[in-house]
């Protein structure tokens, strides 16, 4: 932990070391951007609906619930597909998600979701393009729901979802490589919805008109609020525990995801005992990563982590994690806009 903080403080002082270079990271994207624009790159656009999750900065903006969300909204009623890139995956080029499918061979967030959507298309590539052409040729799918492609502009999406963390709203923020931005705050213009995600359960409508006011949505740009609720039970391989048993057992809580604040602050408000192991995002554990863990009396840790870690432990009984629900403020107007953009 000692050598983790170090390494944290070390990266936060390199941002602020980097500052000069924000205006050059700044002109370079603000000028990819007007060149689509204007149309001097081209965006491909489809015959069928094409879905955009993302947002403006580096992570930690609840895409994959977000994601999860809309499946569980469209599936029933459409053939839905997923396209990502497959972050940190070991393979190359488009991989349709099978029984053979892993963390390592398509990512954590994608085999997520393959592991909870059975019914649903999984597919990675870093070619949004080429992914969606496989897609549309091989499984000819209803809608496609691009995941984390908001700066993808090589693809045009019928609808794009712009996300933005209620602790660390876009119009609050600088781009790299001080700032977390991928693009300028102009960039949210492309956006049709915007939803503030992990807020306060007891956010306030004057506290809503006053981050809108922040954000400044153009005429048209519908904003929207969500926040994570988090279960009362903690699921293993075999086995399940409520989450008042753990305030007997003392647990390691084990994070490789980009905020880990609203959880920290979910399971100290309930009274529990346990230390923190915190890796950066999309971590890949290492052996002796593994070995550590596998010391550890119990553990618990997020859904996309538990992915990558599950393979690795003999004893079913250490490992679990605590899954969340995604809950949307005018659930129904929200979803209403998604089916209409349809």
């Amino acid at each position: 932990m000692f050598i983790l903080a170090i390494d944290l403080s070390f990266m936060k002082l390199l941002r602020y070391v980097l500052f000069p270079f924000v205006p050059l990271y700044y002109l370079i994207t603000w000028l990819r951007n007007r060149l689509y624009d204007l149309g001097w790159k081209t965006s491909e656009s489809y015959n069928i609906p094409v879905i955009c999750v993302g947002n403006l900065s580096v992570g930690g903006t609840g895409k994959t619930p977000t994601v999860e969300y809309l499946v569980q909204l469209l599936k029933t009623d459409y053939k839905v597909a997923i396209l990502s890139r497959g972050y940190k995956r070991n393979t190359k080029g488009f991989v349709m998600a099978d029984e053979n499918a892993s963390a390592s061979s398509i990512g954590d967030e994608p085999f997520q979701y393959y592991r909870k959507f059975k019914d649903v298309t999984i597919a990675v590539d870093a070619n949004r393009r080429n992914g969606i052409a496989k897609l549309i040729a091989e499984v000819k799918p209803d809608v496609i729901i691009l995941d984390d492609a908001f700066q993808h502009r090589k693809v045009k999406a019928k609808l794009n979802v712009l996300l933005t963390a209620y602790d660390n709203l876009y119009c609050n923020d600088m781009v790299l490589p001080t700032g977390n931005l991928r693009e300028p705050k102009s960039g949210a213009k492309r956006a049709h919805l915007i939803m503030v995600t992990k807020c306060p359960d007891a956010i306030s409508e004057k506290e809503k008109n006053q981050i809108i006011k922040q954000l400044r949505p153009l005429e048209g740009q519908e904003v929207f609020f969500s926040s994570i609720a988090y279960s009362d039970v903690v699921f293993g391989v075999s086995k399940t525990k409520d989450i008042e048993e753990l305030k007997k057992t003392p647990f390691t809580l084990v994070t490789g995801i980009a905020n880990p604040k609203p959880l920290l602050r979910y399971l100290k408000n309930l009274g529990l005992q346990f230390d923190h192991l915190q890796f950066k995002d999309h971590h890949e554990f290492s052996d002796s990563d593994i070995k550590n863990l596998k010391s550890k009396s119990m553990i618990v840790t997020t859904e996309k982590d538990y992915v990558r870690l599950v393979g690795n432990f003999e004893d079913d009984s250490k490992l679990y994690y605590l899954p969340i629900q995604f809950k949307v403020d005018r659930a129904k107007q929200f979803e209403d806009q998604i089916k209409s953009f349809l």
